[in-house]
């Protein structure tokens, strides 16, 4: 177990935290339905990461090239490095906002995290840079503490559950925006290679797949605290709900009703916590995605000596997410920009991880059945509602 516990936390990142408490604050709790359903969507999308790594011993760039051809699997990968290094962009933006929060320059805090990062993977193994994740990552429970804080009227709840403004265009963007932030492309990436690289074969494919299902809820029961939170200080004393766009207004927004310094260390805590995992995650999927394209060796156990390329993307990616935090550039059109692009990727990505479990798997866990029709509808209307996502964020920006 460790991989599915590793990818869930970074699932949970700055931009998704974002989006978790603008749903709230804007509708209060009319999505916390959609936070619930989405659980068992992600943990059956995961799941098929899982057996693709078990079974095969290999990478999803891997699987890609060898089933369909070394050109689609370069453009796989390439559009993988985009996407982790946008979202490098967020986590950092994540720790820079933090940062300024208690009078930290964005350089210092980035700077900080990025010798942090490279420090943790150039001197340890997989299995000591999955712990320090896990660690870090925890700090995101402190969610629930805001949450009870916050006391969320039981009444509004029920209601919320049972309301679904699909008629509104704005409430259905928010929609798609929660799938796009809960099934990211370099996730599938993550959790194949992170599998292979920790050794994993059929033998752990149970406890692999407890590992996920239990990420799956925590991941989510992160979403729904802050989407509570945020409903419960924001929505239910402004009428019309309130707009957020960046770290420092949510814990403006939110810290005055839980107290000033409970609440700013508390959402501190939380947001350090996601950034800092989902940093590791992204910047780890690019490293073992370039390297199952190109051959560099690229297993954590191999050491910096022996694995110089994989060491080398792995801190170019922090850097270019750095660069472009520190460069000036209005950081919330760069983040939807990032959202856009994962929206557009999703049907890509998921229509890989589809084909290649019906195709590359032995008869005993392929994708096959009713379930398998399951999986291709549900995929499907997760694409259909990722690319409507992408499209209103290209005209809204």
């Amino acid at each position: 177990m460790g991989p599915g516990l590793v990818v869930m936390l970074a699932d949970t990142d700055a931009g998704s935290l974002i989006t978790a408490a603008q749903s709230g604050a804007q509708w209060g709790y009319s999505l916390l339905s959609a936070q619930i359903i989405l659980i068992p969507i992600v943990f059956m999308v995961q799941e098929l990461t899982i057996r693709l790594g078990v079974v095969t011993g290999q990478g999803h760039g891997e699987l890609i090239e060898s089933h369909f051809g070394r050109g689609w699997a370069w453009l796989s990968v390439s559009t993988l490095i985009v996407a982790c290094a946008g979202a490098i962009v967020s986590e950092m933006s994540g720790i820079a906002g933090v940062g300024l929060m208690w009078g930290v320059p964005m350089w210092a805090s980035t700077g900080a995290v990025t010798v942090f990062l490279v420090g943790m993977v150039a001197t340890g193994s997989y299995l000591r840079v999955e712990r320090i994740a896990i660690g870090i990552g925890l700090f995101e429970l402190v969610f629930l503490i805001t949450m009870v804080m916050s006391n969320p009227d039981p009444r509004q709840m029920a209601e919320g559950l049972a309301t679904f403004p699909i008629s509104n265009p704005s409430y259905m963007l928010l929609v798609a925006a929660n799938i796009g932030a809960v099934v990211m492309p370099w996730m599938i990436f993550y959790q194949q290679s992170a599998t292979v690289d920790k050794g994993l074969t059929v033998e752990h494919i149970k406890q692999s797949r407890w590992d996920t299902a239990i990420g799956s809820v925590v991941t989510q029961l992160v979403m729904i605290a802050m989407l509570v939170t945020t409903a419960a200080t924001l929505w239910a004393n402004q009428e019309g709900g309130v707009d957020l766009n960046t770290v420092e207004q949510i814990s403006d927004a939110i810290t005055p009703h839980l107290g000033y310094d409970a609440g700013r260390i508390l959402f501190s805590l939380g947001m350090v916590g996601a950034s800092l995992v989902a940093a590791i995650v992204v910047s780890l999927t690019a490293a073992w995605g370039l390297g199952e394209v190109t051959g560099y060796r690229r297993s954590l156990g191999d050491g910096v000596k022996s694995a110089p390329w994989f060491y080398v993307v792995y801190i170019l990616v922090l850097a270019v997410g750095v660069g472009i935090v520190l460069s000036g550039v209005n950081l919330i059109d760069v983040n939807i920009a990032v959202q856009v692009l994962n929206a557009l990727l999703l049907p890509v990505v998921l229509g890989f991880l589809v084909m290649l479990s019906i195709k590359a798997l032995p008869e005993q866990h392929r994708l096959k059945g009713r379930y398998m029709w399951t999986v291709i509808i549900v995929s499907t209307i997760m694409c259909a509602l990722g690319v409507y996502s992408g499209i209103m964020g290209i005209f809204q920006s």
